[in-house]
């Protein structure tokens, strides 16, 4: 474990770096928004904080609730939102996933050793090994830190950030068993931008597993008393109720159309009026329809089920950021054990690194140039999120793949002849 804090220690040096350069080649460019106009995220904050600034009223729809938005205005007009806040933000968060996969590794390590005997003759191989475990901590830490879409959300000194830190800060609560504290960070989360809700389920099959049934109110107590608390300290703040229309309205109805990585602004723009209701439920609950089959058959493996809604809400959400995507992307390594059974890796991989070259170009050439049109920049938009989609659903069908070899062996044979699992 010494030996992972000092690679942790080195790897947390040569990320400032180039966070540090980034950040300095940042502030010489002639047109820095660039970089935070794709995120989509610091385009709003920036216009609230004038308003306010000057006396006016903060919410014709930002996306920010009241307590966000005077703790990012209170950064910006004391410390400008310096990179050293946030970036102290990032340690905290590269800390706390590192503290995920070791608390969730550990307990599997654990629960293999007695499952054991019930495994296959010829699945030793498949078997967790506790050499991994300092490895995979470097992994997930490595993953966060270096991921160029971590990296860009620094940069770019989003509040996605912060975000982050509250959603890791929530599966290390819930794996250490803090029911109360988990309910807690994912009230506050939900506050904050409303997707979060549906990671209580993984939560609640996790503290139902590990502990009683009688703990289920402690969690969703916790939850509904912290969300609420935060919405009466923020009707206070705001003097009425019309933040929730500004705020969480605004994310449901999505009716800013600006132009990001997500699906919602081209579809919607191209959408007749009369029917922009129906399709706008229909896009919403994609973030959230994918909750109950997957909490049935992964409810062994709550962690494995928070990564996955993590990943289709930030694929499925209405304003999504590249900070979003970093988040679950650096949970990764915590299956490296599946790797062996994806097999679209490569597709996936050359999907990622096409589209994250060809995003911005196709955005410049569009915006900035006017050599190029909306279906160009969609068009790359639209394979970034089928490169997640097919990431995560690769990553779900190796899980399922594992288990069978567990218990059913490595060799697969049907009827004398050698067969495969195949998804349908």
């Amino acid at each position: 474990m010494v030996s992972s804090f000092i690679w942790l220690m080195h790897l947390l040096n040569e990320d400032c770096a180039v966070w540090t350069l980034l950040a300095a080649l940042l502030e010489k460019t002639t047109q820095p928004l660039k970089l935070v106009y794709l995120l989509n995220k610091r385009k709003y904050e920036q216009n609230d904080f004038l308003i306010y600034s000057l006396g006016g009223h903060s919410y014709f729809g930002a996306e920010k609730t009241p307590l966000t938005f005077l703790l990012i205005f209170s950064l910006i007009d004391y410390w400008d939102l310096s990179l050293p806040a946030v970036f102290l933000a990032e340690i905290l968060t590269v800390v706390l996933l590192a503290s995920v996969y070791y608390c969730f590794d550990k307990p599997e390590l654990v629960r293999q050793k007695g499952a054991v005997t019930q495994y296959a003759s010829d699945a030793s191989e498949l078997v967790l090994k506790a050499a991994s475990l300092n490895e995979g901590v470097l992994y997930v830490a490595a993953a966060y830190l270096f991921c160029p879409y971590t990296v860009a959300s620094c940069v770019a000194k989003t509040t996605t950030v912060f975000a982050n830190m509250i959603l890791a800060a929530a599966f290390v609560a819930m794996l250490n068993g803090y029911s109360m504290v988990f309910g807690c960070l994912i009230g506050l989360a939900t506050y904050q931008s409303f997707y979060p809700v549906c990671l209580l389920v993984p939560g609640v099959l996790h503290f139902i597993q590990q502990l009683s049934g009688k703990v289920l109110v402690r969690p969703i107590g916790a939850f509904l008393g912290s969300f609420i608390l935060l919405l009466l300290i923020s009707a206070e703040i705001a003097g009425s109720w019309e933040f929730i229309e500004a705020t969480y309205g605004f994310i449901l109805a999505a009716p800013d159309l600006t132009p990001n990585i997500g699906l919602f602004w081209y579809f919607f723009t191209e959408m007749f009026e009369h029917f922009r209701l129906f399709f706008l439920a229909t896009f919403q609950i994609n973030a959230f329809v994918y909750v109950l089959p997957l909490s049935i058959r992964l409810r062994d493996d709550p962690m494995l089920l928070g990564t996955a809604l993590l990943a289709f809400t930030a694929i499925f959400r209405s304003y999504p950021s590249l900070g979003d995507v970093g988040l679950y992307l650096a949970l990764l390594p915590c299956w490296k054990h599946l790797y062996p059974f994806m097999r679209q890796t490569f597709i996936v991989g050359c999907m990622f690194v096409a589209t994250s070259v060809l995003g911005p170009i196709m955005y410049n050439l569009w915006i900035f140039n006017g050599s190029a049109n909306a279906n160009f920049y969609f068009a790359v938009t639209l394979a970034f999120n089928t490169a997640q989609i097919f990431l995560v659903t690769d990553l779900l069908f190796a899980h399922v793949k594992r288990e069978y070899h567990l218990f059913a062996g490595t060799k697969m044979e049907l009827d004398g002849c050698a067969a495969r699992l195949t998804l349908e």
